[in-house]
């Protein structure tokens, strides 16, 4: 018997293979892998240098913990949302509450606290068998000869690092940015922001690398292998955490330059409502056969928006391109350099409010809660923690009147409601519970069951009879304040809800229906009296092309506040309002206008080819 043919060491070299085989779960439902042999070839690389720096797997199979663990996440969003473990879904989990968790996991919670118990059984097995095992260790001059290897490959990586590439390619270029790779600058011109002019003419410098070298960067990224490519989302995440903790103090200088006209010290009143997992067409005010929305149908005031669109489905990243002017296709990037539009409306004079009851996990540090720790007064209402049950929306309605009370005569308040996030059933009280069978009061179901089809989207139009209850409400709040005041709301995202044959929900799937998201505008009758244009350019654009990158300006221009790098194009209240290219994160950046809907889900595909995403 041969050394590998033992059976110690073939459950050894299967389980490494079995994880290295990851990226290429997706060809079992009819997927391609781009760039597949790049990442066969960068795969063994790793092994080859993992294994020659460590020389036995009983030395390194610790390292594999974080994907042992890893994995039944990584196979879950392959199998339900056709994509690998990423910065962003790390996000999610960091952000997301013990109690979200549950209403989101259901009677699942189980069989993943079981397949875990599996998992950490198979790395021990693994580690047992690595231990016993000496004829896998890595010996001899080939040992060496790769330590030689890797050792002259730091000393370029670092003399690149520390002087830079003579001609490096970035992948901004392909899609026409204007700006060179960092890869091409030496740290200290990276960092420092020297150049070469400030130095004396006499003075020497280190020669940088040919340009040959930066083939590395030509790679697909490392993070889209494994095992190993798993330690690189957790480096990424870490980076995004540091950057969005340090965000506000980098961008405590920037100022919109934001000043109001028309209004001089009159008192006005500015609301913005952020929605949650809200779909356009099961709103009763936009056609739907349900009488969802009796409350809000009885208002004369109201204009609802037919036609917009949120580049993405997630709440943290769609969150930031609603209230700044993030563009929709950098969302997936952390951050932004600017502020958002509480900083704009606070220039202008107006005491802002950020009323939360999303969960409170990660506020000061999340995408969305840098923009939220803009404004004067930021609560949180929801605690999210193990045993209690998510607060209603109704929660914010104490403190909008407490802030309408306050002495500011102008004034932002952002409500930003959980709406009609999963578990639908929770997000409204018992007499909302009106089409039946419906999930509540039914302990921990699972959104992924096919079997409640009917339960789920009864629950749904339930919540969203309530967020009609709520909206009126908010409406009623302001009507009693005799104020000019105006109120937009306008949901993050959709939902897919096991449309027809579609044998998919929640979000995450590139459909339209989690696309295509309701909004609408309200305005009191001293509003319509002193912006008579405004409520007409309204009435005119209803119906236009229109994505979550209008709202910011649109806001600002509602509550006639004007600067000097202002896009009134991008404006529905305006007369010189323009089309523009609506992009959605459907398989890279995809032109939704030139797109097709496929099958009963609505995927949307592109007729042309997406733009490449950037993270």
């Amino acid at each position: 018997m041969t050394a590998l043919s033992h059976p110690r060491n073939l459950f050894i070299l299967a389980s490494y293979l079995f994880l290295s085989a990851v990226p290429f779960v997706s060809l079992l439902f009819g997927k391609q892998v781009d760039d597949a042999l790049h990442i066969v070839a960068f795969e063994a690389l790793t092994w080859l240098v993992v294994w020659s720096i460590f020389k036995r797997p009983a030395w390194f199979h610790w390292l594999l913990l974080p994907a042992f663990f890893a994995l039944p996440v990584e196979l879950y969003l392959r199998t339900y949302y056709g994509q690998g473990l990423s910065t962003h879904h790390l996000g999610i989990l960091a952000e997301t509450s013990p109690k979200e968790t549950l209403e989101f996991l259901g009677s699942k919670i189980w069989v993943l606290a079981a397949i875990l118990i599996l998992i950490a059984c198979w790395w021990w097995l693994v580690l047992k068998a690595a231990i016993a095992s000496k004829e896998l260790d890595w010996r001899g001059k080939s040992r060496l000869t790769m330590l030689g290897f890797l050792g002259v490959a730091a000393s370029i990586a670092l003399y690149g690092y520390t002087f830079g590439i003579a001609t490096a390619v970035s992948s901004a270029t392909v899609n026409g940015a204007q700006e060179s790779a960092s890869a091409s600058k030496p740290l200290s011109e990276a960092t420092a922001g020297t150049d070469a002019s400030s130095t004396g003419p006499n003075e020497w410098h280190a020669p940088k690398l040919p340009s040959w070298t930066s083939i590395a960067l030509e790679t697909p990224n490392f993070s889209r292998t494994w095992p190993f490519g798993v330690f690189s989302h957790g480096h990424d995440f870490w980076l995004e955490r540091s950057y969005l903790a340090d965000l506000q103090g980098k961008s405590k200088g920037f100022t919109f330059g934001a000043q109001q006209i028309e209004m001089d010290d009159k008192p006005q009143i500015a609301v913005m409502v952020i929605g949650e997992s809200s779909r356009y067409d099961r709103w009763s005010i936009n056609g739907y056969a349900r009488e969802t929305n009796p409350h809000l149908k009885g208002e004369e005031n109201l204009v609802s928006l037919s036609n917009v669109i949120s580049g993405v489905s997630a709440t943290r990243l769609s969150v930031p391109v609603l209230v700044s002017r993030k563009p929709a296709m950098q969302s997936l990037k952390a951050g932004f350099s600017e502020r958002s539009l509480l900083s704009a409306f606070r220039e202008a004079g107006f005491k802002t409010y950020w009323l939360s009851n999303q969960m409170s996990f990660g506020q000061f540090d999340t995408p969305v809660s840098v923009f939220a720790n803009e404004a004067d007064v930021t609560q949180f209402m929801n605690l999210g923690g193990f045993t209690n049950n998510s607060s209603l929306d109704e929660v914010l309605l104490a403190p909008l009147k407490s802030a309408l009370a306050d002495g500011a005569k102008k004034k932002l308040i952002v409500l930003h409601t959980l709406g009609n996030h999963w578990n639908y059933s929770h997000r409204y009280p018992k007499e909302y519970d009106r089409w039946k069978p419906s999930l509540y009061g039914v302990e921990n179901p699972a959104y992924t069951d096919l079997a409640i089809k009917a339960d789920i989207n009864n629950s749904y139009d339930n919540s969203i009879l309530y967020t009609d209850w709520f909206l009126s409400q908010v409406i009623d709040t302001l009507k009693a304040s005799g104020q000019v005041s105006s109120m937009m709301y306008v949901s993050d995202h959709g939902q897919t809800l096991y449309d027809g044959e579609c044998n998919l929900a929640f979000h995450g799937h590139n459909t339209q229906y989690e696309f295509h998201v309701p909004a609408l505008v309200w305005y009191s009758d001293a509003y319509q009296a002193k912006f008579p244009a405004k409520v007409q350019q309204l009435k005119l654009n209803r119906d236009a092309r229109l994505s979550t990158e209008n709202m910011f300006h649109s806001l600002l221009d509602l509550s006639s506040i004007r600067y000097a790098s202002e896009q009134l194009e991008w404006s529905f209240l305006s007369k010189y309002l323009k089309r523009h290219k609506r992009y959605v994160d459907s398989y890279g950046w995809t032109d939704y206008d030139n797109s097709t809907f496929k099958g009963d889900c609505r995927e949307v595909i592109d007729k042309g080819k997406p733009l490449t995403q950037e993270h």
